[in-house]
């Protein structure tokens, strides 16, 4: 997303301005995951930026907002809000479809720019060795909650949209962004401190 003052409009527009001279991004942090989806975009549509990490969301957003620092990639409940009022524009979402908190706004992938995809997810961690049955009762547990209309109902407002996982798949997923975000470090050269 950016502020409606850089007169920015789309996606397209971002890359050409940003290929043609100098952008910056904010994020949450280095290594945050406001930082990889920015490093995503950033590679696959093949600009150079000046990254602007803040200690959290809510700075990077904020300067956004006023114009200082040009984009950041946000997750929906930190940013729906924000877009509601009017104060930041989304230019895209990067998850792999289109969200139904913004049904209209396209997918970084629906504008060709492949392996752009960042999903911004949480999830329940147990320690290594917990046993397999607790493991199994609390994915069953979890589930019922999330199919819960008023846990629904309060996801909603916010974006959030439930992506019930199997224990199994969940490690796979871990796994892979685990392989990802190590190829991505290398790619963009990020340092951390």
């Amino acid at each position: 997303m950016i502020s409606p003052q850089k007169g920015i409009r789309t996606l397209a527009e971002l890359v050409t301005r940003a290929k043609a001279g100098s952008i910056s991004y904010a994020s949450a942090g280095v290594g945050s995951a406001t930082h990889w989806a920015a490093e995503r975009l950033r590679l696959s549509a093949g600009f150079q930026g000046v990254h602007v990490p803040f200690r959290g969301g809510p700075e990077g957003l904020t300067e956004v907002m006023t114009g200082r620092v040009d984009f950041m990639c946000a997750g929906m409940s930190s940013a729906l809000g924000f877009i509601r009022q009017g104060t930041l524009l989304p230019l895209a979402v990067c998850t792999p479809k289109r969200t139904a908190a913004l049904p209209n706004v396209p997918t970084t992938l629906e504008q060709g720019l492949a392996d752009s995809d960042y999903t911004f997810w949480n999830g329940m961690l147990v320690p290594a060795r917990t046993p397999r049955d607790i493991v199994d009762r609390l994915h069953r547990e979890m589930q019922k909650v999330l199919a819960l209309p008023s846990v629904r109902e309060k996801f909603a407002p916010q974006g959030i949209e439930p992506m019930p996982l199997l224990p199994a798949e969940f490690d796979a997923l871990i796994a892979k962004e685990i392989d990802i975000n190590i190829a991505l470090v290398r790619a963009a050269g990020i340092k951390f401190n």
